[in-house]
């Protein structure tokens, strides 16, 4: 015989509702650990110094498997460049991400030392880079109008085998000429995160490497296109550079 069990055992709808849940599946007592900001912050530090090239939020992420936030790892990365803000060496974001540098007023020192001499770059080749930060995208024709003369390949492959400048399309006149703009590799070796924090035009040529070219056709970068007159030009530069011409003009072009 089955035995039936009495009503009066059975709990109401309202004591069934207030029972307890089991522990595994009570989710309000399941709190996500407390994140340990001395360790991030040694982690960060650890990671950016290790290395040469900047490393992006993301990438930072990844070395605490998800457990640190995009959020925190920022907040972490604040307080980093403001205990490193006293020191020779800073934290700084740039366009490719966050990376530790030597502060400018201490590099000169560390130059005397070292067997890499930075490379020296001609009047034409920072007056070329110059206009095309400035007024990008560019033509090799919208550079010979700044700068009065026509523009040979060896300067703008100087440029592009640096990683500043990069074809980034062809305009779509007779010929399809190719247009140049700036790459990130520009903006984190001038210590930018954008293009919107390119110094004055006069502070350009202290930001890049010493080169003993000027950068006087410049000035013209912010206004329309015109011609600005050229201090003389080394034989060197002249072999590369020559006054233009429509016969110069028209195999600069082809080329």
């Amino acid at each position: 015989m089955n035995e039936q069990t009495n009503p009066e055992q059975l709990p109401d709808a309202e004591e069934r509702d207030e029972a307890p849940l089991p522990p595994d599946t009570d989710l309000a007592a399941q709190e996500a650990p407390e994140i340990d900001i001395g360790h991030v912050k040694r982690v960060l530090e650890a990671a950016l110094l290790s290395t040469a090239e900047p490393l992006t939020v993301q990438q930072l992420k990844r070395l605490f498997a998800g457990e640190v936030d995009a959020d925190n790892i920022r907040k972490v990365l604040d307080q980093l460049k403001d205990e490193w803000a006293e020191r020779s060496i800073e934290l700084t974001a740039v366009a490719s991400g966050w990376r530790f540098r030597v502060k400018p007023d201490y590099q000169k020192f560390l130059d005397r030392i070292s067997s890499e001499k930075p490379p020296r770059y001609s009047r034409a080749v920072l007056e070329t880079l110059a206009i095309i930060a400035y007024r990008q995208p560019v033509t090799r024709g919208d550079i010979e109008e700044v700068r009065g003369v026509a523009v040979s390949p060896p300067t703008l492959n100087a440029l592009m085998e640096r990683g500043w400048v990069e074809i980034v399309g062809t305009r779509e006149t007779p010929g399809r000429p190719a247009i140049f703009a700036t790459t990130r590799k520009f903006l984190d070796d001038l210590n930018l995160r954008s293009l919107e924090e390119l110094p004055p035009l006069e502070d350009l040529q202290s930001a890049l490497e010493p080169a003993s070219a000027s950068l006087l056709a410049l000035e013209a970068a912010s206004s329309p296109l015109q011609y600005v007159p050229q201090e003389e030009e080394s034989p060197e530069e002249r072999s590369t550079d020559e006054p233009q011409t429509p016969e110069s003009s028209e195999q600069a072009h082809a080329g």
